[in-house]
């Protein structure tokens, strides 16, 4: 047989989990887009059930020391969330001043909620740190540390109530009790993992696609995790204050922490109507479903609307007092 006659190597198809990665974006995207189409069923056929003069009588209803008591949680949830940046600063050693930081976090998060992460956790964070002279690099490493921050003490304490089995998964539904419990001890397990490499890694810094990643310390990581968790505790307690405390606080809890993982998997900003969704769906057997909107959109106009307000004069008041003194590159 002549050379140019020999055959050509054969390649090696890929095995299934090989298929598997490589189509994992279009897989993906079906199934984002699977579950954003059973959401908007759900929501369809709840408007349909729900009695809205019901839900906006429960609104009216809503005594006036439950929506201070509520407002002030909502304020305790900002402050926490705000100090996520300080510990950013701490991690990255820059030397802007810490309340312009937690102004900074603040602005971004409000923004984050209702417009979602690209245009409010990352935009104005950009856009801001940058105007302080803080360099694009030191940025992204402030924002990660923010976003672990976030997730680990989710991890932590949604797998905590998961495991504890305070939250009843109604029939029918895909995730049984028993598994989401199972879910819960492997969301602790990894929060733990995380404490653990900060602690005892040996290797203390990566580069992932030209972004330098150092690994914070133990300490921090402890500190990261407790910070988390009240900011996440904070918000469920705003929701159960609404509520009148007629839901035990760790059910309420849970079933919050359901719906923010839902509704961050659907990317729907603020996870507008998943939130809604879950909440009729696992506590409808314990309060009228009226009662459980009206709590619910409350919750959104004193914990997403009245900040966004707040924090849009508060951007403008930044952006002309840097302006007046020359900071920043416009």
């Amino acid at each position: 047989m002549r050379a140019d006659e020999q055959a050509a190597p054969r390649t090696r198809k890929p095995g299934v989990w090989g298929g598997l990665v490589y189509h994992w974006p279009t897989i993906r995207r079906v199934l984002i887009w699977v579950f954003v189409l059973a959401v908007a069923a759900m929501l369809v056929m709840l408007a349909r059930e729900v009695d809205w003069a019901e839900v906006y009588a429960a609104m009216r209803g809503t005594r006036p020391e439950v929506l201070a008591v509520a407002a002030g949680f909502v304020a305790l949830s900002y402050a926490l969330y705000s100090s996520y940046d300080v510990l950013g600063k701490r991690y990255t050693g820059h030397d802007l001043g810490r309340l312009r930081t937690v102004l900074i976090c603040a602005i971004s998060y409000a923004f984050n909620l209702s417009l979602g992460s690209f245009v409010g956790g990352m935009g104005f964070r950009y856009r801001l740190y940058s105007r302080h002279g803080i360099s694009a690099a030191t940025t992204t490493r402030i924002l990660g540390l923010s976003l672990a921050t976030n997730w680990m003490g989710y991890f932590m304490l949604g797998g905590l109530v998961f495991a504890s089995g305070v939250v009843s998964m109604p029939k029918g539904w895909e995730v049984g009790t028993g598994a989401l419990r199972l879910i819960g001890v492997a969301l602790v397990a990894v929060a733990i993992a995380y404490i653990a490499m900060c602690a005892f890694s040996r290797r203390r810094e990566w580069s992932i696609k030209g972004h330098e990643i150092l690994l914070p310390s133990g300490r921090m990581a402890v500190l990261q995790i407790a910070l988390s968790m009240a900011s996440w505790m904070s918000i469920g307690g705003i929701i159960y204050i609404l509520l009148e405390g007629r839901v035990d606080f760790f059910v309420v809890l849970g079933v919050f922490m359901l719906s923010g993982i839902a509704g961050a998997f659907a990317h729907i900003p603020g996870g507008l109507g998943v939130i809604e969704a879950v909440f009729v769906a696992l506590l409808s057997g314990q309060l009228p479903t009226a009662k459980i909107l009206g709590a619910l959109v409350v919750y959104r106009a004193i914990y997403y609307l009245l900040p966004l307000a707040l924090a849009t004069v508060a951007y403008l008041i930044v952006e002309a007092s840097l302006k007046k003194q020359g900071q920043g590159v416009g």
